[in-house]
């Protein structure tokens, strides 16, 4: 895209060329935080905490940390849904000069261990619920990982609920053990957050956040201060309404661990100043009933959850009235589900484009003006996009190329990864792996993906690691899996497998599925396993995922 279409045509409510002064996100919330003071910035469980509040618990989590040995570049790591817990120590490991990792609590033993060694993370920070706990401290034990930094919800809680959840949640907490490298959260912040903070450098990383290639190898892309702030301002800039933060009530029922939640929901919202409504997972009742009861005016999402949202007996009951935005992503939203959204609901529902790599946000279409459906909208300010030759990445593509960015939310790059850099980046222009089209006054097509990966509601699902998984069966072959379509989620893996026959009895298609599954991630889970003879091949006889696809889909 050329600067003149920008200019010419942008649907957008502030001119494409507008621009920020870039600054680290520590700074964004102390200067939110000194602008709101007791505004409301978070609310969860019926617990109310207020701009104030939560840099002062910022300040605590960044003195707590340097006290305790972390230094400026050392790495931070996040295995949490959303709690507040999460917000205070990801700004405040950024503010004791860390760099934050968000680790998915989906993520089984060996891919968190992977990730933690990958990024060289030394302290993690989780909950002591069952479902993390255990998990955190297998990795102490295998991993070079230092420290665990344990809360509880309990803490996040109001005093009554938090009794009654710390007596009636028993199974769902695991017991800490008696570890010098075990600290609770509470002893963490037993400070009065004085200690000198360092200054920071918009230019330096602020957070790795990790996302596949092409293998599906996981890659932490290096996001900074700049970087991160620059996509919450653009995607600010995106909402006629955003200066008026009193107004501005977003439910965040998102992961923040995901780099979607982690711009639209979170950076967003502390950079306008507004309130953010957090509610640990996604379930349609609960994120109806705080809907209401929150009066939320936007609501981010995926297309599953869109969709779950209205097949539930409580969406026909629910008042939508204060709602005004919703920003789809992460899956093609069919027109089918955005009329029925917008019938339902009368708020705006527009589809959005972005990876890991670009911070979250590529281009959105409009709050304001025409919905172009079928399109990702027009690129967000200050981004450029072009259209690669697919077989030359050094030329333009005259009408369907690869699509590729430029912009100042781009990632500095792959931690450790120079080779995945190289492969990535063309002359400053950061290739996608999606294939697009550029209508004439600006609106992007996405049409194809060069990439293998799977979209299952809003989660990348790399084929090749399902396969790495199911190969290790002893009654395993040969396999491929693909990603079929599906009304629900956009898309689910499907397993296709030859069985050994020399290996003795082969298991049936349902128990290899039960014990593949048993081994995945919860949104890697394949929906069926289909025994085959044979997989058609390449000329020099490897398993063609090209030729199945074909086969399977007519």
């Amino acid at each position: 895209m050329t600067d003149p279409i920008c200019t010419r045509d942008y649907a957008h409510p502030v001119p494409w060329t507008t621009a920020h002064d870039p600054v680290s996100l520590p700074a964004m919330v102390f200067a939110s935080a000194d602008r709101r003071g007791d505004a409301p910035m978070l609310t969860f469980q019926g617990r109310r905490q207020s701009y104030a509040e939560v840099a002062r618990a910022v300040r605590r989590v960044a003195t707590g940390l340097i006290r305790s040995g972390v230094r400026p570049g050392e790495r931070v790591g996040l295995y949490l849904p959303n709690v507040p817990h999460y917000v205070a120590a990801y700004y405040g490991a950024m503010a004791a000069g860390a760099v934050a990792v968000n680790f998915s609590p989906l993520y089984t033993v060996d891919e968190l261990a992977h990730q933690v060694e990958d990024s060289g993370t030394t302290v993690l920070v989780t909950l002591s619920a069952s479902a993390l706990l255990p998990n955190a401290l297998k990795v102490l034990e295998r991993s070079s990982l230092k420290r665990l930094v344990v809360g509880s919800v309990a803490e996040a809680l109001p005093r009554v609920p938090a009794a009654a959840y710390r007596l009636l949640k028993r199974r769902d907490i695991a017991a800490l053990p008696d570890d010098g490298r075990v600290t609770r959260w509470a002893d963490l912040l037993a400070n009065d957050g004085s200690e000198a903070l360092p200054s920071i450098d918009p230019r330096a990383v602020a957070l790795l956040q990790y996302t596949g290639g092409t293998t599906g190898t996981p890659k932490g892309a290096k996001l900074t201060h700049a970087n991160l702030h620059a996509n919450a301002a653009q995607v600010n800039d995106m909402d006629p309404m955003a200066r008026q933060p009193d107004e501005d009530r977003i439910l965040g029922v998102l992961p923040f661990f995901h780099v979607f939640a982690n711009t639209c929901v979170l950076n967003r919202t502390v950079l306008n100043g507004g309130q953010i409504a957090m509610l640990p997972r996604f379930e349609a009742g609960a994120a109806l009933k705080a809907l209401q009861a929150g009066r939320a005016t936007a609501l981010p999402g995926v297309p599953t959850m869109y969709q779950a949202l209205l097949d539930h007996p409580a969406c026909a009951d629910t008042d939508f009235s204060s709602l005004r935005v919703c920003v789809s992503g992460g899956a093609p939203l069919s027109p089918a589900l955005h009329e029925r959204w917008e019938r339902l609901t009368g708020a705006r529902l527009v589809e959005g484009y972005g990876l890991t790599e670009s911070s979250g946000v590529v281009s959105t279409n409009p709050y304001v003006g025409e919905n172009r459906l079928g399109t990702i909208g027009q690129p967000l300010p200050r981004t450029r996009v072009r259209l690669l030759d697919q077989d030359d990445p050094t030329k333009d593509a005259p009408e369907r190329g690869e699509i590729a960015i430029k912009g100042p939310q781009i990632m500095a790059g792959y931690f450790n990864r120079p080779d995945a850099d190289a492969e990535v980046f063309v002359d400053g222009w950061l290739r996608t792996g999606d294939v697009g089209t550029i209508d004439a006054d600006g609106y992007v097509r996405v049409v194809d993906r060069i990439k293998d990966m799977i979209a299952v509601g809003g989660f990348k699902v790399f084929p090749s690691q399902i396969e790495a998984v199911l190969a290790g069966h002893p009654s395993v072959k040969e396999c491929l899996v693909l990603g079929l379509p599906d009304d629900y989620l956009g898309e689910r893996p499907r397993a296709y497998v030859v069985p050994d026959t020399q290996a003795g009895a082969a298991p049936t298609a349902d128990e290899l599925k039960d014990w593949l599954n048993g081994r995945l991630g919860k949104h890697e889970r394949v929906d069926a396993v289909v025994l085959r003879d044979s997989l058609p091949k390449t000329p020099i006889g490897k398993p063609s995922r090209k030729d199945l696809r074909a086969e399977v889909m007519g």
